[in-house]
């Protein structure tokens, strides 16, 4: 099988690697007067702000000096802090939880080999991305929160281009897509039915339910993230395995490895290089750097996850490393809600794809974003 490749996509990383290299230069933790923001990259002073929420809040915007454009943030427990986070996140862990993700394994092969199925109807060159990482994950969610078939087009369409970063005014997008989900709740809420969006309804904290903007935030928030973390995640071990297609003889002949060739690839490119921005609130020290009250942190995750004090030649891709604790998924009270499911999806993929495919390549005449 042949497959698009992202358009100098190794050569677009190494320059982004070299960047950083020439950020962490200047210190491991240190200002960078241009945004007006510190930069951490090591892993332990990362873990350090994932696992400190009351010296660096998670109320802040998801970059430096970024208009606050969030109509989800009434129902947005990415950016809250606890009490308000475990409230929020509290009512709909349980749907995420590695036993209840575990029951969508069969809709998730189902979906997949559909999919692939009409790609491979069309020849044996086609994109991964288009055919398979992107709608598979998609329809997991959407069918997960109820959203019916006929706007599922119109929203998928509506969160593939928020997060397309040349998109220089985001605004009308997200009052469209806000627009949207607040008719789909309220339709639901006067008929619900067996779906994740009719429960989180019903769901009752202190004898409170959710309001209809607090309702929109939440399915904002999953469908924006819920997708997207798993589309990455499979073009990027595919990627990897071109890179490395030793390793793809390694796994057709041994799939348990699977798993922990997915947890490589997560480690060398997470899916997000960086955490949302945190807001320090009192005066703290990191990285023997003294930084004040109000600042805005960012932590990147990609050189934490590359940190040669923890990770052996960070920069090789190894499946069989004995230890692989890297930070793609967060830590904390913010570890990542939708891990279990991204990591079903993408090992269900590979599974899929290595038993199904002898070998394969990924071209680089074509561009597409991974």
């Amino acid at each position: 099988m042949s497959v698009k490749q992202s358009e100098q996509s190794e050569r677009t990383l190494s320059r982004f690697l070299a960047h950083l290299d020439v950020l962490r230069k200047r210190g491991a933790v240190h200002f960078d007067e241009k945004i007006k923001a510190w930069h951490v990259f090591g892993y332990h002073d990362t873990v350090r702000v994932l696992t400190d929420p009351v010296t660096f809040s998670s109320v802040a915007p998801l970059a430096p000096k970024q208009e606050d454009y969030d109509l989800f943030k009434k129902g947005n427990f990415v950016r809250a802090d606890d009490p308000v986070h475990h409230r929020m996140r509290g009512l709909i862990s349980w749907a995420f939880t590695p036993r209840r993700v575990a029951e969508l394994e069969s809709r998730i092969t189902e979906v997949t080999v559909r999919l692939l199925d009409e790609a491979d109807a069309g020849g044996d060159r086609w994109d991964l991305i288009e055919r398979l990482g992107h709608p598979m994950p998609f329809i997991v969610i959407a069918e997960l929160l109820g959203i019916p078939v006929t706007d599922r087009r119109f929203v998928k369409r509506l969160s593939d281009i928020f997060f397309e970063v040349h998109n220089a005014d985001p605004v009308p997008l997200t009052r469209e897509l806000h627009t949207h989900l607040l008719e789909f709740v309220r339709d639901r809420r006067e008929n619900p039915g067996d779906d994740l969006t009719s429960k989180l309804l019903a769901v009752q904290d202190d004898g409170v339910r959710l309001d209809d903007e607090e309702a929109v935030g939440y399915l904002g928030n999953l469908l924006l993230a819920g997708h997207v973390t798993a589309t990455s995640a499979l073009g990027n071990i595919v990627l990897a395995l071109h890179e490395n297609p030793e390793v793809w003889a390694d796994l057709r002949a041994k799939p348990a490895l699977i798993p922990a060739a997915i947890e490589e690839s997560l480690r060398l490119r997470p899916s997000f290089s960086r955490v949302s921005g945190r807001r320090v609130t009192e005066d703290t020290e990191i990285g023997g750097q003294r930084i004040p009250a109000g600042a805005f942190v960012l932590a990147w995750l990609t050189t934490a996850n590359r940190d040669e004090r923890v990770f052996a030649d960070p920069d090789r891709f190894d499946i069989h490393r004995e230890s692989n604790s890297h930070l793609t998924f967060g830590k904390g009270i913010h570890f990542c809600l939708g891990a279990p499911l991204a990591r079903l999806e993408v090992r269900i993929a590979m599974e899929i794809l290595i038993e199904r495919y002898s070998d394969i390549r990924v071209r680089d005449d074509v561009p597409v974003n991974l």
